[in-house]
Parts: C-alpha cells; sequence; structure tokens
C-alpha cells in the first residue's frame, strides 16, 4: 500500500460507522459480558452503506485511514472485512491488546499524533463523546447517525474501554 503524504486524511471508525454490529449486541447484554464472542462475530457484520459511500467519496481527495477501538488482536478480520466489503485500502489504528482507556481517549490521542504531520480533514464516527472530544480539540467531525445507539456499546466504550 502506498500512501501520499500531501493528501489530506479521513479518519473513518468501524463499529456503527462502517460496520453494523447490531447482530453482535448481545454478547454485550449478558453478564458477564462475552467480549470474545463479540470480537468473534465482527466478521460478520454488515456494511452501512451510508457510511461505505462516504469512504468512498472520500477517498477521491483524501488517504483514508480507519481508527477503530477494537483491540489489536482483530487486526486480521478487520483487514480482511474492509478488503470484502470494497472499501480503500489505508491504514488501519487499533487499541493495543489490554489498553481500557475510553475511546475517547484513545482515539484523541492517535488524531493528535496524525495531525502533527497530515492535515486531518475529517473524523467519522458514531461515539458521541468521541466526536465532542474531537472538536474541542479542533477536527472537524462528521457523525455517523446511521445506525440507532446502543446503551450497551456506549457503557463498554466509556466504561470497559473496549470498543
Amino acid at each position: 500500500m502506498t500512501t501520499d503524504s500531501r493528501r489530506p486524511l479521513a479518519v473513518f471508525d468501524l463499529d456503527n460507522t462502517l460496520a453494523g454490529t447490531a447482530h453482535r449486541q448481545r454478547f454485550l447484554e449478558a453478564r458477564p459480558r462475552d467480549w470474545d464472542a463479540f470480537f468473534a462475530a465482527a466478521p460478520h457484520d454488515p456494511p452501512i452503506p451510508q457510511g461505505v459511500a462516504l469512504a468512498l467519496e472520500s477517498s477521491g481527495e483524501c488517504e483514508v485511514v480507519y481508527l477503530t477501538g477494537r483491540p489489536e488482536r482483530c487486526r486480521r478480520d478487520t483487514l480482511e472485512w474492509l478488503a470484502a466489503h470494497g472499501l480503500p485500502e489505508g491504514p488501519l489504528h487499533m487499541r493495543r491488546n489490554g489498553d481500557r482507556r475510553p475511546a475517547r481517549h484513545t482515539k484523541l490521542e492517535v488524531l493528535r499524533r496524525l495531525a502533527r504531520t497530515r492535515e486531518v480533514r475529517m473524523l467519522v464516527d458514531d461515539d458521541e463523546l468521541v466526536c465532542e472530544d474531537a472538536e474541542r480539540a479542533g477536527f472537524r467531525v462528521v457523525r455517523a447517525r446511521w445506525t440507532a445507539p446502543s446503551g450497551e456499546l456506549r457503557a463498554a466504550q466509556e466504561g470497559e474501554g473496549r470498543t
């Protein structure tokens, strides 16, 4: 994969932005939450047409970058999913295995690192807290409001730092 360091970056979240997670929410409703099953089901996520269309459209002017709270151990499945659904090639930034900080902290850290050397044209994410923090930091945000919000997923993102 080649990158063009002159092109701005369009940064896309995965879960509930590009990939529909409704079919695997049941694993977060169980107590204790079944994280292994939740992530094992990710390869079966349906693509979200609005998110995919925006990523494809953005790839005309920007280099598409993927920024997810999924743990590093999901890299192979995630790359295969992106390719299978015709999404543009681009770097994939994932949470380190064992990193339990809230997504709003881990994602903002990556955005700031990317912005040191490249223009970040936009962040597309469904997590309202991530979006708010990114906007406060000066990033342009597109809120991915094309799926129903999940209280369980939000609690997991904030309280458990799992996705």
